[in-house]
């Protein structure tokens, strides 16, 4: 092998280990920073990894939202008809945001209790997110009926 061919082949495999380790690096980042759905019966059934920030999706319970007086704290329940998971919320609610109602909530479990550092509502009467969809009917099947996700 000639002096320029080696250079060559080590400046070649030097450009595709960096490229390589770049794009590790970028996969292992962008999986840091996801935020997964999950249903109220998926995160008592435990397949939310500890300590994870993740997205919740249900319906907010009926007669579930208790506000606190002389701040901006309002607990309530999200549900998916079958299982119910309390939530923690502190700040300004959206518009849309009332009981009977598809949100997804983002934050994490803490002592058994989902605190939530941000609340999204949908925008109007029939539309639900398909994510939430796609876990309410998840969470059917899982409990074997059948029917059309709310």
């Amino acid at each position: 092998m000639t002096p320029t061919r080696k250079r060559r082949l080590i400046a070649i495999a030097l450009i595709l280990a960096a490229v390589g380790i770049a794009t590790g690096l970028t996969v292992l980042a962008l999986g840091r920073n996801m935020t997964y759905l999950f249903s109220p019966s998926e995160v008592l059934a435990g397949h939310v990894p500890a300590d994870a920030s993740f997205r919740l999706g249900g319906v907010v319970l009926e007669h579930s939202v208790k506000r606190d007086p002389g701040s901006l704290k309002v607990d309530f329940t999200v549900t998916d008809r079958f299982h119910d998971m309390g939530v923690e919320y502190t700040g300004i609610l959206p518009d849309l945001f009332r009981e009977g109602q598809s949100i997804i909530a983002t934050g994490k479990v803490e002592n058994g209790h989902f605190v939530a550092r941000e609340v999204l509502a949908k925008h109007d009467e029939t539309y639900m997110p398909k994510e939430v969809a796609d876990a309410i009917a998840k969470a059917k099947a899982a409990q074997g009926v059948q029917g059309k996700a709310e």
